[in-house]
């Protein structure tokens, strides 16, 4: 058994949001890891691919999901298993913002629209 301690976690803070690392394989050595975003009232993320499935949850706030072809719009509570390979971008609630926990493997990919590699994000791995 492995414990990630509060004052262990790892932040990683981008234009767009802060992550706070929970756990993954280089914090607790978990294959699946788990971080939290924060993002402030109408922030976006970048249009990006991850390789692998995610699972999000908004604990506080919202956030609309924007994919190829849809927009989905999740309040707290809500959760959203994204299929690997699925175009995405995340924006914040314009009035409140987002909290949300986000799970997948470790050693998810970034992938931009014109297939560019990010690797795999730092909160991620």
């Amino acid at each position: 058994m492995s414990v990630v301690r509060r004052a262990d976690r790892r932040v990683h803070e981008t234009p767009n949001a802060v992550m706070t690392t929970l756990a993954s394989p280089t914090l607790g050595g978990a294959a699946q890891s788990l971080w939290q975003v924060r993002m402030r009232p109408g922030q976006a993320g970048p249009d990006h691919v991850m390789d692998v499935e995610q699972v999000w949850t908004v604990v506080d706030g919202g956030m609309t999901l924007r994919s190829a072809d849809d927009e989905t719009v999740l309040a707290a509570g809500d959760t959203a298993v994204l299929p690997a390979g699925s175009p995405r971008r995340i924006v914040a609630d314009p009035d409140h913002g987002l909290s949300a926990l986000v799970t997948g493997p470790g050693a998810g990919r970034a992938l931009l629209p014109d297939g560019t590699d990010r690797g795999v994000p730092d909160w991620v791995r």
